[in-house]
């Protein structure tokens, strides 16, 4: 038996109404594409991601700063509290295949390092422009990018889920 493919999606607790919903389609895409979405587990980005993974039918993992599992958004399915506050971001980075990168702030930043330090393919949706990221200009050109890492990681998977 294969392991599910797992995308940590990575952005800003505090954002705005358009990354929401490019957060919401990125969730919506990773359920879609049959992997499990691994997030941070609060609100801003990884709330949307999340709502978007879980409304196409898809599995949540949220992996807390705290220690309580109260703190996790209402769309993830196991939290996973660390009580290790922002070092948790290690956690998130490592626990992934692909990390998707959105617009975000230091926590971002720092998550999109250990991605890179943990040789991980990071797609870069958030404009980052950081070398050896994975550049996205859109959630078209992030879906094709997205299946042909999944490709690579398992060749037998598609990004239908199928």
């Amino acid at each position: 038996m294969t392991q599910k493919i797992t995308i940590s999606v990575i952005g800003g607790h505090e954002t705005n109404g358009e990354t929401k919903e490019l957060a919401y389609a990125v969730g919506k895409k990773v359920a879609e594409a049959g992997a499990v979405l691994v997030c941070g587990g609060l609100d801003g980005v990884m709330s949307a991601a999340a709502r978007g993974a879980k409304e196409a039918g898809g599995l949540t993992i949220g992996l807390l700063p705290g220690k309580d599992k109260k703190d996790a958004n209402p769309y993830i399915d196991i939290a996973l509290p660390t009580s290790i506050g922002y070092a948790r971001n290690a956690i998130v980075a490592c626990s992934a295949d692909i990390i998707v990168a959105l617009p975000g702030s230091y926590g971002t930043s720092c998550e999109i390092s250990y991605g890179l330090v943990y040789s991980r393919p990071v797609i870069d949706l958030g404009n980052w422009n950081v070398k050896g990221m994975i550049k996205a200009q859109n959630i078209d050109e992030f879906c094709a990018k997205l299946e042909k890492l999944i490709e690579k990681i398992q060749p037998h998977a598609r990004a239908s889920g199928s």
